[in-house]
C-alpha cells in the first residue's frame, strides 16, 4: 500500500470514529464521567508506549550488540544529513545536549565519528562520520531493518502503516 492509500485508509478510520456519537455529561444516559472511571495502567498511552519500546529494545539488543540504539541513531542521522553541529544532531535524534555529547564522545573514542570546531563559530562542534563509522552503519543497516520488521511483525501491513503514521503525528 502506498502513502496515498495509507492516508486514505487513515482518513476513513478517523471519519468512522468521528461519526460515533459522543455522550455528553448532561445526557441522562451518559454514565460516569471519563475521569471518574477507574484508572487502569494497562489502558494508558505512556505505559503502552513504554512496553512497546521495551519489546523493540529487546529485539534490537539481541540483533545489534555493536551499538546502543542512540549510537545507531546518531550514525544513521549523520549518514542521512551529512556533517552536523552537535546541537543540531541532538535535536534531530531527539537527544538533549548532555546526552548527545556523551554519545558523540563514545563514538569518537571508537573512531566512528570525528569532531572539529566550526570554522565560523568556534563554540560550535561539527560532527561527521569517519569511514569506519560509515562502514559499520552499512554493515548494520539490513539488521536494523530486520529489527523493525520483527518489532512490527504482530501487525498487518495496514496496521503497521497506521501505527507509524500516528506515531509521527504524536512526535
Amino acid at each position: 500500500m502506498d502513502f496515498a492509500g495509507i492516508s486514505l485508509y487513515c482518513q476513513i478510520i478517523l471519519r468512522h470514529f468521528q461519526a460515533v456519537p459522543k455522550l455528553n455529561s448532561s445526557s441522562p444516559k451518559a454514565g460516569p464521567k471519563p475521569d471518574a472511571a477507574p484508572y487502569r495502567l494497562d489502558d494508558q498511552v505512556g505505559h503502552l508506549l513504554r512496553r512497546a519500546t521495551q519489546r523493540h529494545l529487546s529485539i534490537y539488543g539481541q540483533a545489534i550488540g555493536a551499538l546502543t540504539p542512540m549510537q545507531f541513531a546518531t550514525l544513521a542521522k549523520l549518514t542521512e544529513a551529512g556533517a552536523l553541529s552537535q546541537n543540531a544532531l541532538g535535536r534531530l535524534t531527539a537527544m538533549d545536549g548532555a546526552t548527545i555529547k556523551g554519545v558523540v564522545d563514545r563514538l569518537k573514542k571508537h573512531e566512528l565519528v570525528q569532531t572539529e570546531n566550526d570554522k565560523t563559530d568556534r563554540r560550535r562542534t561539527i560532527v561527521s562520520l569517519t569511514p569506519q563509522g560509515r562502514n559499520l552503519l552499512d554493515e548494520l543497516t539490513s539488521t536494523a531493518r530486520q529489527v523493525t520488521d520483527e518489532t512490527l511483525k504482530p501487525l498487518t501491513d495496514s496496521e503497521q502503516a497506521i501505527l507509524l503514521h500516528l506515531l509521527r503525528k504524536l512526535t
